[in-house]
């Protein structure tokens, strides 16, 4: 049983949070939505999912956790302004521990600086961010390169979810 931090904030994209987080739960690793401040409710954009931040990320270590999941939405862009969480970031990236990323979550790590000379796909509106900050752009719906794994959008969910599963074992 692996435990995953879930980083979030208000505006986080529904699917992006359930559909992973199910399939993780499904067999038997532990999910601990992680965020500005500890048991602060934050909802999902579409369809205003509830879900309860169990820790904050100034009261955490990259060693509490086996991997990290950043769903996409408003919610990266939002987390981004906080120095803590962009620190935690950097650090689970640099840890070599697996880090699943989906739509707009690559904004956390362009901020964090952890994307020069990586190869990674993310939503639509920020390709050109994403070769800004050094990396090279695929347009598929899973790219893999190290530690990270990356997909589009909610349409990747299903090839996204398996990645991350095999990363688990």
């Amino acid at each position: 049983m692996k435990t995953i931090a879930v980083l979030l904030t208000n505006l986080f994209e529904d699917s992006e949070f359930i559909y992973p987080t199910d399939a993780f739960r499904r067999i038997g690793h532990r999910i601990v939505p992680v965020g500005v401040i500890q048991g602060e409710m934050v909802w999902g954009k579409t369809d205003h999912t509830p879900v309860k931040i169990e820790r904050a990320v100034t009261d955490i270590s990259v060693d509490d956790f086996d991997a990290l999941l950043i769903p996409g939405g408003y919610s990266p862009d939002k987390l981004r302004i906080h120095e803590h969480i962009v620190d935690f970031v950097r650090a689970f990236v640099e840890s070599g521990k697996p880090v699943f990323i989906i739509c707009h979550a690559p904004q956390l790590l362009i901020t964090a600086k952890v994307l020069k000379g990586r190869r990674i796909t993310g939503y639509a509106s920020i390709i050109q961010d994403i070769k800004n900050a050094g990396a090279t752009f695929v347009d598929a719906e899973v790219v893999e390169d190290g530690n990270l794994v990356s997909s589009r959008d909610p349409r990747d969910l299903a090839a996204f979810t398996e990645a991350a599963l095999r990363r688990l074992d």
